[in-house]
């Protein structure tokens, strides 16, 4: 169980806030609009056939929108949906417990289903293939096998990383989505949203500004436009303007292109240490103190969208960008050089 924040009534409200932002409609939900086409479609099918879609796998980048798509899957459809982990299920009993509480038609959405036990991917195969579930009583020679029979579901499963989910779990889901990063016109829809939403008056040059720094995620701008709101309000300031938008990003020490204080530290020890690389991700986290799946889930790919960053079969290596963004002067030597300021 994971444990509880030092002020869980702040941790609370916070989780309130997020789930009144998420978008509830296909014509609320901004961007992805290819996934948004083919799922309608999915829905639109199946509902004529008066059958359950098939099952979905949503993969992609953290902060996407792959948990709002399911949420709004189960209410375009008219069912319950039935929310986990794939931590949260350790024993075949705890999915025997969520499987055998659905009702017919539900939606079961796993979210970091990469992490799934092989034991528990063994128990669900039958569930997903022939609605049935199976438990074994007894040990030895003398275990037999109960079935039982599942209503008909539709699991919704969620990964950053489908490249850990197995092949035989993989190949059970009809349709697979991957999400994109989203574009800054789409950022600025979800921003003007937000803000009208949390009751913020909140100018273009400061709506771009936020777009522009949201490393192209939608839960990125969210949580940046609540912090610059509280910036506002302990400067008494009455809306959010640019000059104090800018002075917001300075305190945070976010950049003009996203870049926070881990992202630099990344690059710089890259460069500095091992003299751009390439250098491997074990190494790389070793000397940064960062978790090697929180470097290859959360920094990794921005930086590599924006041309910082290159995976090589040799490791990772920092771009040319990314020197020119540090002021730091790239030889061929690999002496570097901090450029004058």
């Amino acid at each position: 169980m994971p444990k509880e924040d030092i002020l869980p009534e702040k941790n609370n409200k916070d989780k309130k806030l997020d789930s009144t932002l998420r978008p509830i409609s296909w014509d609320k939900f901004i961007g992805q609009e290819k996934v948004k086409q083919n799922l309608k479609i999915l829905i639109y099918a199946a509902k004529k056939r008066k059958e359950p879609i098939e099952h979905v796998l949503l993969y992609g980048c953290p902060g996407l929108g792959k948990t709002t798509l399911a949420h709004i899957i189960a209410r375009e459809i008219g069912v319950n949906i039935r929310v986990t982990s794939g931590p949260a299920i350790e024993r075949p009993g705890d999915l025997g417990s969520i499987l055998t509480n659905l009702k017919e038609g539900s939606i079961l959405f796993i979210d970091e289903i990469h992490r799934l036990s092989k034991v528990i991917e063994e128990v669900l195969y039958p569930a997903l293939e022939e609605n049935a579930f199976d438990i074994i009583i007894g040990k030895g020679p003398s275990a037999r096998t109960l079935r039982l029979d599942l209503p008909k579901f539709t699991l919704v499963g969620a990964t950053t990383r489908i490249g850990k989910i197995t092949a035989p779990l993989r190949d059970r889901f009809g349709m697979i989505y991957k999400l994109n990063f989203y574009t800054e016109e789409e950022l600025a829809q979800i921003i003007e949203n937000s803000a009208q939403i949390l009751n913020i008056n909140l100018d273009r040059e400061s709506t771009k500004l936020i777009s522009q720094r949201s490393r192209r995620t939608p839960r990125i701008a969210n949580r940046i436009l609540k912090r610059v709101r509280d910036f506002a309000e302990v400067k008494n300031s009455p809306g959010i303007t640019c000059n104090l938008t800018k002075k917001a990003f300075k305190l945070l020490e976010i950049d003009e292109l996203g870049l926070d204080e881990t992202d630099h530290r990344l690059l710089e020890t890259l460069i500095e240490k091992f003299s751009g690389g390439p250098v491997g991700v074990k190494t790389l986290a070793a000397a940064t103190s960062e978790e090697i799946e929180t470097i290859e889930d959360v920094y990794e790919p921005y930086l590599m969208q924006i041309g910082f960053l290159q995976r090589t079969p040799r490791g990772r290596m920092a771009t040319h960008l990314a020197y020119k963004h540090l002021g730091i002067k790239f030889t061929k030597s690999n002496k570097n050089e901090k450029l004058p300021i």
